[in-house]
């Protein structure tokens, strides 16, 4: 195997990637997004790494939803030119995507990470983890295509870490949960675990979380900048500014993201039956097929509640995440967004 094909490799390519980029060989040339700015992207391929502006395709794609601008994960076909410069001509197709709510009422939202295998959800246990923070990181993890799984750090600090796993776990039904401390090294082997055969895992949770450490003891050196946490709130310091990728050679890819102050969600029905497992199977007892586990007769759901099989504060959170997914499901029809386009075009002519 020649150095080019194996750093192709340890940047997680398959065959799947491959036939994406058949119809672009020859002109062009794979990479990987590693980072990306407002000027453009470094690439990382099988010559090297470069640096590479958006070619015109990619920027007419952009100008229409911002979804298209390329993302930290994406496979990419890039040109070669005279001149010595570099364009990413073209996002190939994605396999599975992160993506967040976007600020632009025209988009459907901002892709975090593309092509991800493992959506790593770190919460710390001190301060006390926050339990609807990581319900609604599930439902953009199940959203993703990508398998979710929860990461405990500071285990150490706390005098029951399993007691608190087996509540997190109550809110992440079938959902693998691991205890790891960078400091003492548990549990860091298990998450290494993860990694293999070119896999892709996404780190996703509020800063301070370690994140960042866990990043660094992944790859046994220290690659990514770490902070403190304030002592009067718990909230860590944004040690990392920007989504990158991080190759850990022979093993996988790791994506470490800034810390999320607050989880905007896109996501549908399904990404929240995901992350509420436990909810739709008791839904599935109920009288009637369309019951909303409200006040319907024969809803096995309150019935739940009611007998404490169920937490009351746990209905109420899927309630609420049920009514952001309809809103965002209205909102990525085609009526709804040319209403907003032609909403806000009015609102610039009349200034």
């Amino acid at each position: 195997m020649s150095a080019s094909q194996q750093r192709l490799l340890d940047l997680g390519w398959t065959p799947e990637v491959d036939r994406a980029f058949r119809p672009y060989r020859g002109a062009h040339r794979l990479a990987r997004v590693c980072r990306v700015d407002r000027g453009g992207a470094e690439l990382a391929g099988g010559m090297g790494a470069v640096r590479a502006t958006f070619g015109g395709d990619v920027l007419r794609c952009v100008a229409a939803d911002r979804m298209a601008l390329p993302a930290v994960g994406d496979w990419a076909a890039v040109r070669d030119w005279p001149d010595d410069r570099v364009t990413l001509e073209v996002v190939l197709p994605r396999r599975t995507a992160i993506v967040r709510d976007s600020a632009d009422r025209t988009s459907h939202g901002q892709v975090v990470a593309a092509n991800v295998d493992v959506v790593v959800i770190v919460e710390h246990l001190d301060p006390d983890p926050d339990l609807g923070r990581i319900e609604r990181l599930l439902v953009l993890a199940w959203g993703s295509g990508a398998q979710p799984v929860v990461v405990l750090t500071k285990p150490d600090l706390v005098p029951d870490a399993d007691g608190m796993r087996d509540e997190v776990a109550e809110v992440a039904p079938g959902v693998e949960i691991l205890l790891v401390s960078a400091v003492s090294g548990t549990g860091v082997d298990e998450l290494g675990g993860l990694l293999r055969n070119g896999r892709t895992l996404a780190l996703v949770g509020p800063s301070g979380a370690g994140k960042s450490t866990l990043t660094n003891a992944l790859a046994g050196v220290s690659l990514m900048p770490t902070g403190a946490v304030r002592a009067r709130d718990g909230r860590g310091r944004h040690t990392t500014t920007r989504r990158e990728l991080v190759v850990l050679p022979g093993r996988g890819v790791l994506i470490d993201t800034p810390g999320l102050r607050a989880v905007g969600l896109v996501a549908d029905d399904a990404a929240v039956a995901g992350a509420f497992a436990d909810v739709e199977e008791l839904g599935a007892r109920c009288r009637f097929r369309d019951c909303a586990h409200v006040a319907e007769p024969g809803c096995a759901v309150l019935l739940a509640v009611e007998d404490g099989e169920l937490d009351e504060d746990r209905l109420a959170r899927w309630r609420k995440l049920r009514r952001e997914a309809d809103l965002n499901t209205a909102r990525r029809t085609p009526g709804h967004r040319r209403a907003v386009i032609a909403d806000l075009e009015a609102k610039r002519h009349r200034r």
